[in-house]
C-alpha cells in the first residue's frame, strides 16, 4: 500500500467520519438539549461535555493528515492539487468555527457562566453554528473522494 493511498484513505475516511460524528452531537444531542430546561442542560453539559470533546481528536488529527499528506502527494496534478488545497480550507473553516464559538461557548457551558435566561438563544446559535461545521466536513468529505478519482 502506498503513502499516497493511506493519506487519501485518512482523508476520506476521517472527514466522512468527522461529519457523522457531527452530525450525531447535532441531531441527537441537539434534540435532546433543547429539550432540557436551561438549568438541567447546563448541568447535563458540565457533567458530560468531556466524553463529546475527547472523540474530537480521533476524527480531526487523522483528517488533517490525510488531507495535508494527500495535497503533498499530489501536488504536481494541478486539478487534484485544487481539490485537495479546497477540501483542507474546508477543514480550516471548520476548525476557525470551532475555535472562535464552540470551544469558549463550551467553557462557559462547563463553568455554568450563561446566564440561565440565555441559554436557549446561546444552544441555538451553538446549533446553527454547528450545522455550519456540518456542512463544511461534508464538502471535505466530497472533495477528498473527487480528488481521488482519476480524470
Amino acid at each position: 500500500m502506498s503513502a499516497r493511498l493511506v493519506f487519501n484513505v485518512l482523508a476520506v475516511c476521517g472527514a466522512a467520519g468527522f461529519t457523522g460524528a457531527m452530525l450525531v452531537i447535532g441531531l441527537m444531542l441537539g434534540a435532546y438539549w433543547k429539550s432540557l430546561s436551561a438549568g438541567v442542560f447546563l448541568d447535563w453539559f458540565s457533567a458530560n461535555a468531556h466524553l463529546i470533546g475527547r472523540i474530537i481528536p480521533i476524527f480531526a488529527i487523522p483528517t488533517a493528515v490525510g488531507l495535508i499528506g494527500s495535497l503533498w502527494s499530489d501536488w504536481s496534478q494541478s486539478s487534484a492539487r485544487a481539490l485537495w488545497l479546497a477540501a483542507l480550507i474546508c477543514l480550516l473553516a471548520l476548525g476557525a468555527i470551532t475555535a472562535a464559538y464552540h470551544l469558549p461557548t463550551n467553557s462557559a457551558f462547563i463553568a455554568k457562566s450563561v446566564p440561565v435566561e440565555d441559554v436557549s438563544t446561546t444552544l441555538d446559535r451553538w446549533l446553527w453554528l454547528h450545522t455550519a461545521r456540518i456542512a463544511f466536513g461534508l464538502a471535505a468529505a466530497v472533495l477528498a473522494v473527487v480528488a481521488m478519482s482519476p480524470g
